[in-house]
């Protein structure tokens, strides 16, 4: 009868035995052009998040709604682009200046946003752009405040 250790060596033997006819015996051979890797399917460069600022400076994406300034509240924002270097959206406006009229039933509004700007790049944590100008054309307005509403001021961050 055999020993333990004699049956463990053995069977560790044929184990060698037989993975070893799987080998070539000068190693193994790599034949053919290499695989390159495939392209990525998305942008070349990760784009960084855009953001719109409302009047308390809160950094907002694609807001439904939101307060531009202290007079001026926009609803029901449907975006049609964002993070280029504009952004538009229909939608309602409303504000202390237009009520009681538009209180019920927001002035129909086209809001483009632009004056896309980008901190420099000193600490990777600070990341996104904000848009620093909103546009407001809405049909209703009274000629002065379509005049004021042209070309708004946004909150941006410091950078």
């Amino acid at each position: 009868m055999r020993s333990l250790p004699a049956i463990a060596c053995a069977a560790a033997l044929s184990a060698a035995l037989l993975l070893s006819g799987c080998a070539d015996p000068h190693g193994l051979r790599v034949a053919g052009p290499a695989v390159s890797p495939s392209p990525p399917s998305g942008p070349a460069e990760v784009t960084d998040p855009v953001y719109v600022s409302d009047a308390a400076r809160r950094p907002l994406q694609r807001p439904a709604s939101f307060a531009l300034n202290d007079s001026v509240s926009l609803t029901g924002l449907r975006w049609t682009s964002w993070g280029d270097a504009t952004a538009q959206a229909t939608g309602g406006l409303s504000g202390v200046w237009c009520e009681p009229e538009c209180e019920e039933q927001p002035y129909a509004v086209k809001v483009t946003l632009s004056g896309l700007l980008k901190p420099e790049r000193r600490d990777r944590r600070e990341q996104g752009a904000f848009y620093s100008r909103a546009t407001l054309v809405s049909d209703r307005l009274p000629p002065d405040k379509a005049a004021a509403l042209g070309r708004v001021s946004l909150h941006t961050p410091e950078f």
